[in-house]
């Protein structure tokens, strides 16, 4: 059932090479990597994440950021990722549905929050009624076509009244660090992005109500095509250990029932 085709495009994305034998080393007495393939907005608290994972058990991690959609594609055709963290649990669904990863190992790791951003001291907006401001000239969003903070991002837009106001103004980017980055470069007045990524960012930002878009449960779950899936499983336990919940906090990755840490 499991296909063994690897997409030209999955080696693009920077993991061709990424392989470990089935005995979890690389033949050389060292753990081979576990290969994760990972929603752009996890980036920063992942590569945290990761090395504190490897301090604890000596296995690196191998991480592949970028839009949801476009890394479940690469894994329903058979791409050898041992964990898929995806920023909606529908992308998990599918894979699982698929046969391409074990539904058992499937766990919430947040439920993600959107942020609208704008550099400092630019007298931004303070509501997305606001966007209706023809002042705020590009508005980034991500691709809602595959990226799940771009699609709740329209959603938010048009339940608030304002998507057809601006639709002509806005810009995609690939992935929400991309949409990041368009506001950040002056490519864009503003830029509606995860949380995780605004609490890092040198700028301004609010919150928009959750009320207002279809809730983005954040799940992973271990993949059968790496090769390593007791490694694999071993990795998505950290991620909601204590010491990995402290981690995603930090970076505002919040399950139901918690409170944001504090930097550091």
């Amino acid at each position: 059932m499991i296909r063994r085709t690897l997409l030209t495009g999955f080696i693009a994305l920077g993991v061709g090479g990424m392989t470990g034998c089935k005995s979890g080393s690389n033949g050389q007495g060292e753990k081979a990597p576990i290969k994760v393939a990972a929603a752009a907005d996890l980036a920063t608290a992942f590569k945290e994440v990761g090395d504190a994972f490897e301090k604890e058990t000596g296995r690196p991690v191998k991480f592949t950021f970028g839009s949801t959609g476009l890394l479940s594609k690469q894994i329903l055709e058979g791409a050898p990722f041992d964990v898929f963290a995806a920023a909606n649990v529908s992308y998990v669904d599918e894979v699982v549905s698929g046969g391409y990863c074990d539904k058992s190992t499937q766990a919430m790791y947040a439920r993600g929050r959107l942020a609208v951003w704008t550099k400092k001291g630019s007298d931004g907006p303070k509501t997305l009624a606001d966007l209706k401001d023809a002042k705020f000239a590009k508005i980034a969003i991500a691709n809602p076509e595959h990226a799940p903070y771009g699609k709740a991002a329209k959603e938010a837009l048009q339940k608030e009244g304002v998507w057809d106001v601006v639709q002509s103004r806005i810009v995609f980017g690939e992935n929400v660090q991309q949409t990041l980055q368009f506001a950040q470069t002056g490519n864009a007045e503003v830029a509606i992005v995860a949380l995780s990524l605004a609490i890092l960012s040198d700028g301004d930002y609010f919150l928009i109500d959750e009320a207002k878009h279809t809730p983005l449960e954040q799940s992973l779950v271990v993949c059968n095509e790496g090769g390593h899936t007791d490694a694999g499983k071993e990795f998505t336990h950290f991620v909601n250990s204590e010491k990995g919940r402290a981690i995603m906090k930090k970076y505002g990755f919040l399950l139901p029932g918690e409170t944001a840490s504090n930097g550091g």
